[in-house]
């Protein structure tokens, strides 16, 4: 019995390893894509106009994950066992969102935009540390309600922000510091690549609370 537990380990963990081969290969693909296309003005738009081109970066990356955790049970069991302490931490990396602020007081962005995104990012980030640790010291802390709010805040605050910098400009009429910085390098691996990623951290969270029925 024992020995058939040892040999199904690791064939586990060998199957683990190349799906995260394969996922840091199409993650780098996928990077340098948006690198170069807004190398070459892909993403920019009229003002005024609805913002697709940096919007299919964003919608189809998640798209692909959830029909590969839907369809695929190797990877579906992979993120399923991904560090979440880990990944909580990671999310600390939107305390960046101050640059918002920082580029709306040199007027090279609207506040509509800036305010909800920036203090949005740095209030999920803020937590972020605190988080990670109580999963450290504590993970039944995944089972709390504080750790669930926190994650679909923190997808609330992304899909905020894409939304005000996409459709802000119709809403509020902005053709002055409109959000078009946001689809010129280096600002615009922002939105087609931080942001999908930030999200399918908070959506790996969320499949593994549900998954221990919490």
């Amino acid at each position: 019995m024992s020995a058939i537990s040892k040999t199904e380990t690791i064939d586990h963990s060998d199957s683990f390893s190349a799906i995260r081969v394969a996922t840091g290969s199409v993650l780098s693909l996928w990077f340098l894509t948006v690198l170069i296309l807004g190398s070459r003005g892909a993403f920019v738009r009229p003002t005024g106009s609805l913002p697709v081109p940096i919007l299919l970066p964003i919608v189809i990356p998640i798209g692909l994950f959830l029909m590969a955790f839907r369809i695929s049970d190797r990877f579906h069991a992979w993120i399923l066992s991904i560090d979440l302490g880990l990944i909580t931490g990671v999310q600390a990396w939107r305390f960046g969102g101050f640059a918002f602020l920082v580029l709306y007081t040199f007027k090279l962005l609207p506040g509509y935009f800036a305010w909800p995104a920036g203090v949005g990012d740095m209030a999920i980030a803020a937590a972020a540390p605190l988080l990670a640790a109580s999963l450290f010291r504590n993970p039944d802390f995944i089972s709390s309600r504080r750790f669930v709010i926190w994650n679909v805040l923190g997808i609330l605050d992304l899909v905020t922000a894409v939304t005000l910098g996409g459709l802000g400009p119709l809403l509020f009429h902005d053709t002055g510091t409109a959000t078009g910085l946001m689809a010129r390098l280096p600002m615009s691996l922002i939105p087609t690549f931080f942001v999908p990623i930030f999200i399918l951290l908070h959506l790996t969270t969320l499949f593994q609370i549900r998954d221990r029925g919490l």
